[in-house]
């Protein structure tokens, strides 16, 4: 099954992290490859340390350098480019080596948006998921081929952040 959270809406790394919940606790393994998101630590990342989870069962490798030409990012588009394709590679070998049930791409949407990556060679790398295993696809501004491609696409919309107040992201909500 191939999944799809998109929108401008928080809650698409959230529900995915949800996802992941369930199959672990269904005795099954979960692996999240995140595009864009840099070093910086969050509670997810700090979650199977402190709750015991094995590294064999769950897994988030951050494969992103952090914002693409916002904030404070001042390296060269190439070298995001080159991390996402290291990304996309690490799938293309987790998906191979058959341990994971499922395997989120957080924010694979963004970085396809950004052409770090071209939504035809996500397409190709995806192309022969097993029909038994679970995949998501994350991020804001999901490709039309993505959303054509997916068994169930859901799109979160933005009504009220706290962001349009000029309230920055708080630890335990975003990160």
């Amino acid at each position: 099954m191939i999944i799809v959270f998109t929108g401008n809406g928080k809650g698409k790394t959230t529900a995915s992290l949800g996802q992941m919940m369930r199959v672990l606790g269904r005795g099954k393994t979960a692996l999240m490859i995140q595009f864009i998101k840099g070093p910086w630590i969050s509670g997810e990342d700090e979650f199977s340390k402190k709750f015991g989870v094995p590294k064999n069962s769950f897994d988030i490798r951050k494969m992103g350098l952090g914002f693409v030409g916002i904030l404070d990012d001042k390296l060269p588009l190439e070298n995001h480019k080159a991390a996402a394709r290291k990304g996309l590679e690490a799938f293309i070998t987790e998906q191979k080596s058959g341990m994971w049930h499922l395997i989120v791409l957080d924010e694979i949407n963004v970085a396809v948006s950004l052409g770090l990556l071209s939504a035809q060679e996500v397409l190709d790398a995806i192309s022969d998921f097993p029909e038994d295993r679970i995949l998501i696809l994350s991020g804001r501004g999901a490709p039309k081929e993505f959303i054509d491609r997916a068994d169930l696409a859901t799109e979160m919309r933005e009504i009220k952040h706290p962001f349009q107040g000029g309230i920055q992201g708080k630890i335990t909500v975003e990160f």
